[in-house]
């Protein structure tokens, strides 16, 4: 799986307004289960998550095969967004085996921990831990060479723990591959900047 980076400049005048929501919840890419033997990866928490995501800093975060091997991932970027979200980008420090399933794990996790990464899967319709598994393919696929980009319309969704503010783009000629765009949100009235990754 390739993962292409994309920087899009988005310039916003709308004052963001929070409002307190005591919730929680992790997100973990690639997205796709088959990955490339060179893929990186991203975990993202949400409101109270974030305080796992703060403590990669300080602690180790691995990819753990069926057998027990372990492959340590190092910290490379550390983003804060809007609305209660912040990432960590990891680069494996060493190339994953392919064909091989792994599975992410934490230093010192706790059982709270364990119990976030656990993700729904709609086919067996059970709750199992996250895992990706490699091809023998450093990359799945290429991006495609035309790829564009064009800024359509801004948009601002009320909900109940506040505005989602969202600029729409049309993405053409787009590969099958799962493209992360890095963006970096500008706020005109305060002149603050965020740099987040975001997928379709």
């Amino acid at each position: 799986m390739k993962k292409i980076t994309l920087l899009l400049l988005l310039a916003f005048g709308i004052k963001t307004a929070f409002a307190e929501c005591s919730m929680s919840g992790m997100s973990f890419f690639p997205e796709t289960k088959e990955i490339g033997l060179n893929s990186k990866f991203i975990v993202q928490g949400y409101a109270y998550s974030q305080k796992t995501i703060n403590s990669f800093k300080n602690r180790k975060v691995y990819l753990e095969s069926e057998s027990g091997e372990l492959i340590e991932l190092n910290l490379k970027e550390f983003y804060t967004g809007q609305m209660q979200l912040t990432q960590a980008i990891f680069y494996p420090t060493s190339e994953l085996k392919p064909n091989t399933k792994y599975f992410l794990k934490y230093s010192d996790q706790t059982e709270n921990e364990g119990r976030e990464m656990k993700q729904y899967n709609r086919e067996k319709k059970v709750r199992e831990k996250v895992y990706w598994k490699t091809t023998d393919k450093k990359e799945l696929e290429t991006l495609n060479s035309n790829l564009n980009i064009e800024f359509e319309k801004t948009e601002v969704i009320h909900y109940g723990c506040g505005p989602s503010a969202n600029a729409i783009f049309n993405v053409k000629n787009k590969s099958e591959s799962e493209i992360w765009y890095k963006t970096e949100v500008v706020d005109l009235s305060t002149d603050n900047k965020n740099v987040f990754y975001i997928k379709e």
